[in-house]
């Protein structure tokens, strides 16, 4: 019987020499206690070493996976024919029988002689010493991890982590720092932060000059533009800035030092960053961006925690108090969140900023899966999803600006302005039209005294009032409904005067607005025989009255006289002069009713003088 040993210097077949040990299992280990006795039981029978880390990885994956791998079975072929062969993993062994047919033992008694083996491996196999076998195994068993997990050591995502938050800080600080010394330095040189905008290039300046006086007589062209530096010795001469003495001078200029220090650091922090990213998410830096991809990385934790997150999660990762706000006050939730300071978002117009949020989004999470899950680091794919998200952004991009031009896709449909025209028929049913240039006058052209006879004239109806032929201002006739509300109130208002005389009303009732029933009832008595007073003067006022017909167009064209019209009036009352005065007073009645609503006393004067006037005429 042989027994298969795996080793991480190789392969090792044992020998056993006194099978009838084995059916003790119980007092197995006792044979193992000293190397002395442990040769009496097995014997080194053949090798196998490995040629380098690689096969002894390859040889350590196939076993894990209980696969049988080539160089294992050249081994077993030359050394176990004919041969039983016991083996620690059943399935490997089933293999093994299948292919190699060698009979493959598996049991308790085997596994208890590989645990005595292990135990006396340094002195089994000689040349093979305890102090070499031990970092051979952890050599081996890192490079197993490593395979198995996929790991790499440029694939460590925990430094971008810290880079991207110690390059936030930075800036933070930079920014501090940078106030400060504009606050402390503007009380001696005020006109300086005006003329220099750029923080590094202040700091700069201010190490380099000190006192302003100096600023006259120095070179400032390593750092500042030629403009920026003949402003700055004009302003010297005219600053209105305070003195300080020598020692605050030394402690601004400790503080520019900071600041530059500081700014350099973050240039060589940045240049680190952009190597990191490079290497472990190319695919998104090619896409988002060195800075926008760290920060995504940061925000989910980790680029393995980033890839499971779906597309609309990349979308608005970093927005999270928007989303949850949204949902609560169901109003619309965000759009983008870190992904917005990407420069493809940037590029778009502000109406396809969420519509290129959304693709870039999509890409970029396929980007994600394929840095931390693929196994090579081609950035192919990162330049395809930024090739498809910019061939998106013009396409989109190209129909807005065709719907504001009006080449949008499709024609118009002119049925809808032209009823003549027949679908799917080109020409028109009826003659085309033609421009009408006599339409475009608004005002009525004149027409000859001959045809005015020949007008018809047209019959007023009832419900019509008699208007002058004086044209009607729009603000007289907005004015008109609201001096007939206060005349209303003005009537109201007179009526309750003359019930409170005749009644003799006292104050207290006047302000509690409340009367005796007796009271009450003489009052309404009182109202209602005004009304019919009034209604009796009207009656007999329109009885008494004669409608003056309106005049024709025909007589007013032919301008004649009053004198002439009256006499045209007469003649067509004729023999049924009465009748026809009688059927006027019924219309005057009921136009006075439906028009001009209750008429005052005052009509029943004008009435009777122009019937005085109609009878002079009539006698004349």
């Amino acid at each position: 019987m042989l027994v298969l040993f795996e080793t991480p210097a190789g392969f090792a077949l044992f020998k056993v020499l006194d099978e009838a040990k084995l059916e003790n299992v119980e007092d197995l280990w006792k044979h193992f206690e000293t190397p002395d006795v442990a040769r009496k039981v097995v014997k080194l029978k053949a090798f196998s070493k490995f040629e380098n880390t690689t096969e002894a990885l390859g040889a350590a994956t196939f076993l894990v996976k209980s696969k049988l791998s080539k160089g294992l079975r050249k081994f077993l072929k030359e050394q176990c024919e004919g041969e039983t062969l016991a083996i620690a993993d059943s399935k490997l062994g089933k293999i093994i029988s299948d292919k190699l047919e060698i009979n493959c033992i598996h049991n308790n008694a085997v596994m208890e002689l590989i645990r005595g083996v292990r135990s006396q491996l340094g002195e089994l196999i000689m040349g093979l010493a305890g102090q070499d076998m031990a970092p051979m195994s952890l050599g081996l068993s890192h490079s197993l991890s490593r395979y198995t997990l996929k790991f790499s050591p440029d694939k460590v995502d925990t430094m971008i982590v810290q880079a991207i938050g110690l390059l936030d800080d930075l800036d933070k600080e930079l920014n501090t720092y940078a106030m400060r010394v504009r606050e402390w330095y503007g009380w001696h040189f005020p006109e300086l932060g005006k003329i220099i905008q750029d923080n590094i290039q202040y700091a700069k300046a201010v190490k380099l000059m000190g006192n302003r006086t100096n600023g006259s007589n120095l070179d400032f062209s390593g750092i500042l533009a030629e403009e920026v530096e003949s402003e700055l010795k004009e302003a010297v001469v005219i600053s209105m800035g305070t003195e300080v003495s020598d020692q605050d001078m030394v402690n601004i200029k400790a503080l520019c030092d900071q600041v530059i220090a500081l700014s350099e650091y973050r240039a060589q922090l940045f240049d680190y960053l952009r190597s990191r990213m490079n290497a472990i998410a190319p695919n998104l830096t090619v896409l988002v961006g060195e800075l926008v991809g760290a920060r995504l990385i940061a925000h989910a934790g980790s680029l393995i925690n980033l890839a499971k997150h779906p597309a609309s999660t990349v979308q608005i990762l970093g927005a999270e108090k928007a989303l949850f706000r949204a949902l609560k006050t169901k109003s619309q939730t965000p759009k983008y969140g870190i992904i917005y300071h990407a420069s493809l978002i940037g590029q778009a117009p502000p109406k396809l900023k969420g519509k290129i949020s959304r693709v870039l989004a999509a890409k970029s999470a396929l980007s994600i899966r394929c840095d931390a899950l693929g196994e090579t680091s081609n950035i192919t794919i990162g330049v395809e999803n930024r090739a498809k998200v910019e061939a998106r952004l013009r396409q989109l991009e190209g129909r807005t600006l065709s719907k504001i031009s009006g080449a949008a896709k499709g024609k118009a449909k002119l049925e809808a302005y032209d009823k003549d025209r027949k679908r799917g028929t080109p020409a028109l049913l009826t003659a085309a039209k033609t421009y009408n240039p006599a339409a475009d006058s608004t005002l009525e052209a004149p027409r000859p005294k001959d045809t005015l006879e020949q007008l018809p004239v047209k019959k007023k109806r009832h419900h019509e009032e008699v208007v002058d032929d004086k044209p009607v201002k729009v603000e007289e006739a907005l004015e008109e409904p609201a001096k007939e509300k206060k005349k209303k109130k003005k009537k109201k208002r007179d009526s309750e005067s003359i019930v409170e005389k005749e009644l003799n009303i006292t104050d207290d009732e006047r302000e509690n607005s409340v009367l005796p029933a007796e009271r009450a009832k003489s009052a309404e008595d009182i109202i209602m025989k005004k009304k019919k007073s009034k209604k009796e003067v009207l009656v007999s006022a329109v009885k008494t009255e004669v409608i003056e017909e309106p005049l024709s167009k025909k007589t007013k064209s032919k301008g004649l006289s009053e004198h002439h019209i009256q006499q045209l009036k007469l003649e067509d009352l004729g023999s049924n002069g009465q009748q026809n005065v009688d059927d006027a007073v019924k219309k005057s009645k009921k136009r006075k009713e439906t028009h001009l609503g209750v008429s005052s006393v005052d009509d029943v004067t004008v009435v009777e003088e122009k019937k005085k006037k109609k009878h002079k005429i009539a006698e004349s």
